[in-house]
């Protein structure tokens, strides 16, 4: 019979033996762990919702592995609200105790924001995809938001040369930002749905119907304008340090996407 250690025993710690391969790894964790939070909101303080998470750490070549159930235990030990302080330091925390000099957490996660509809007022939810996206390198941490804002694009070409009515459609706005001062999840959206040819709505009544689809009319715009527009409002907001637009529309009668894509780091060119 084969003889097993006593419960409480000094175990070997096999992560932690020495590699002899010569070989570092640039990112080793845990990935698409999901988890409940709670996150900032800008009207109710905030709300509850399940994100899934990706933690990664550097491992130098002569650390056999990491240890994986510390990436769990720090997830656990931030669950109850996460801001874009506490975010950084689970950052911090994340490489202390993993003795990595950098690491990478990225956290994914519906965020629903209650929207009225443009004439009767009807409320409903609308969700919106938003991720926290870290990185710490050497003491160094780097934040950035990003969201995703669905929304309604009509074509000026289409407009111009129509003689009545326009072909629209739905686009996703991807927006990534790496801020220097506080800025609300809804602050992006509504930056983005104000650049549109109309904001899109959980619910609307027939009155509502008609106002959006003369509001897309009355409002084209090509995909170039919609990251254009975006891209000069965020030029405009000091808290905005770097970012990236990118728009894809999902065309009405093409079987493709018309895409676009706009980036700019405002602090490499106040460096230069």
């Amino acid at each position: 019979m084969k003889a097993t250690k006593p419960l409480g025993a000094e175990m070997a710690d096999v992560q932690s033996s020495p590699d002899t391969r010569q070989i570092a790894i640039d990112k080793v964790g845990i990935k698409d762990i999901r988890h409940p939070v709670r996150v900032k909101d800008r009207s109710q303080g905030d709300q509850a919702t399940i994100a899934t998470f990706n933690m990664y750490v550097e491992l130098p070549h002569n650390f056999k592995g990491t240890h994986m159930s510390r990436f769990v235990e720090i997830l656990n030990h931030h669950e109850r609200e996460i801001s874009v302080q506490s975010f950084k330091d689970m950052l911090s925390e994340m490489g202390e105790r993993l003795e990595a000099e950098r690491g990478h957490i990225e956290m994914t996660f519906p965020f629903f924001v209650n929207k009225k509809a443009p004439v009767s007022e009807v409320e409903s939810l609308m969700d919106y995809e938003v991720s926290f996206i870290g990185e710490i390198n050497r003491g160094k941490r780097c934040m950035a938001i990003k969201v995703v804002v669905p929304v309604t694009s009509l074509c000026p070409c289409s407009k111009g040369i129509s003689d009545y009515g326009a072909h629209n459609q739905r686009s996703h706005v991807t927006i990534k930002v790496r801020t220097k001062g506080f800025v609300w999840v809804e602050e992006i959206i509504d930056l983005v749905e104000d650049q549109a040819s109309c904001e899109l709505y959980g619910l609307l009544k027939r009155p509502d119907e008609k106002y959006v689809t003369e509001r897309a009319y009355d409002n084209p715009k090509f995909v170039e304008d919609m990251v254009r527009d975006i891209a000069a409002a965020l030029n405009d907001d000091d808290r905005i340090e770097a970012y990236e637009v990118e728009s894809e529309n999902f065309e009405s009668i093409h079987n493709h996407s018309a895409y676009a894509l706009v980036k700019r780091d405002k602090s490499d060119e106040e460096s230069a």
